[in-house]
């Protein structure tokens, strides 16, 4: 079977009933299972690019973060006095809107599915990258409080010192970005639907943040599978974003419980959650294979599975822009493509690793897409894996190879409800216009 373009309709799309719940609290002071939801922004929203020089900028944003998530699940835990630097990913391509402290300072923060910590810059600067919002100065904030070395945040990070004024922590990011400062809690405020204030969330206050990896916002607000993530700070059992296509400004994020997520859920199958003993923080999911056409691809069982030195597996990721296989299978991906598409392979240098010369936008005949998670098949309409560039004359695969870890990029994620179910560690695909 194949699929035609240039007209990429969405065949399957299921409309959600608006998330709009009130936010209760528990008489614990904690927020209560009902959720809540946050408009995202992209990174590069409202200015004058191309689908194709979108993707070209965040393939080079991509390409940085997937070497830092590879050398994320070789770092380990230090116990010393003296601080190690766990490499991160940083970079992203959504941003959430919230505020800080008492009185609430406004910042945006990197959306990170890879990632644990949540930070922003802070005062007194020792080195300060430059933002477009107020930074957060402690000693002018009613709801600041630092962390003592024996907290239980403390003890999550992948690396601390302790210090007479408290806990320390430091990060690197891979491109000679960094962030160094003292772990704290403070009251965060969040301007969705409905507007919630929650106190008390543990945070690094950055200090010293170097280099421009995170020119893009104030921040960083991870959503890992870790303790420090705002997902487990929560103590919500749910979560989920829709991602509109690269060039939408319709993408959003549900914190939380929804009725209209529970009956979502049910109407397609989900993929178990996957475990790597050697990195806590990641979604891993179980691809056992893919479909080209009408072909499934003989790639060996073991392509895409966790190792005994925990890498390999595959992992869905929010902040990278493609979807990386590891080699072995990427090229018989690549090589069903050349063969199913009758056209000539360009030899443009677009970015991406493979396309098309295409010169007049004309229907042709492409082949289908379809990634067998376990217990769960995911077919992935036309536009999270192909685009067609006019002014260029090319039709390119949004996919690329890579070494060890897999990654299932935002693009094959964009109008999806990406739904995470941490209570029965799951994860379902479910079909919808974000917008």
């Amino acid at each position: 079977m194949a699929s035609k373009l240039p007209s990429l309709t969405f065949l399957l799309v299921l409309v959600v009933a608006a998330l709009y719940t009130p936010q209760t609290f528990s008489s614990k002071g904690g927020p209560a299972q009902e959720g809540f939801r946050l408009g995202l922004k992209h990174v590069d929203e409202g200015r004058n690019f191309t689908k194709l020089e979108l993707l070209q900028r965040a393939i080079k944003r991509g390409k940085l973060r997937l070497e830092r998530l590879s050398t994320m699940v070789k770092t380990t835990k230090t116990t010393t006095d003296v601080i190690q630097t766990p490499v991160l990913p940083g970079e992203g391509d959504f941003l959430i809107h919230l505020s800080i402290g008492t009185p609430p300072v406004n910042f945006d923060a990197i959306m990170d599915t890879g990632s644990d910590l949540i930070w922003t810059q802070c005062k007194p600067c020792i080195n300060c990258y430059k933002q477009n919002t107020p930074i957060l100065d402690p000693n002018t904030s009613s709801s600041f409080s630092k962390l003592s070395c024996s907290s239980k945040f403390c003890e999550a990070l992948s690396a601390s010192a302790c210090a007479d004024d408290g806990c320390e922590y430091q990060y690197a990011y891979g491109d000679s970005s960094s962030t160094q400062g003292v772990m704290a809690t403070e009251t965060l405020t969040f301007e969705g639907k409905p507007k919630i204030t929650i106190p008390n969330i543990a945070f690094g206050c950055g200090e010293d943040n170097e280099g421009d990896g995170f020119k893009q916002g104030q921040g960083l607000m991870g959503l890992g599978r870790g303790p420090l993530s705002l997902v487990s700070q929560l103590g919500y059992g749910k979560f989920a974003y829709c991602l509109g296509s690269i060039e939408s400004s319709s993408s959003n994020l549900v914190l939380g419980s929804f009725p209209s997520l529970d009956k979502t859920s049910d109407s397609v199958l989900p993929t178990p959650l996957s475990q790597n003993p050697s990195q806590q923080t990641f979604y891993y999911i179980s691809l056992e294979g893919i479909t080209v056409g009408d072909t499934l691809l003989s790639i060996p069982n073991t392509t895409f599975t966790i190792k005994e030195d925990g890498s390999g597996g595959m992992i869905v990721d929010s902040g990278t822009t493609l979807t990386y296989l590891e080699e072995n299978g990427y090229k018989l991906v690549r090589k069903a493509f050349i063969s199913g598409i009758k056209l000539p392979v360009s030899d443009i240098d677009s970015g991406l690793d493979l396309c098309f010369d295409m010169p007049n936008e004309t229907d042709i005949e492409v082949p289908k897409l379809i990634f067998h998670f376990t217990g769960s098949d995911l077919i992935l309409p036309v536009e999270n894996y192909l685009m067609y560039d006019s002014s260029m004359g090319l039709l390119c695969l949004m996919m690329g190879p890579s070494t060890g870890l897999s990654v299932f990029g935002n693009v094959q994620q964009q109008n999806f409800l990406i739904l995470h179910d941490l209570e029965k560690e799951t994860m379902s695909f479910v079909p919808q216009q974000c917008d």
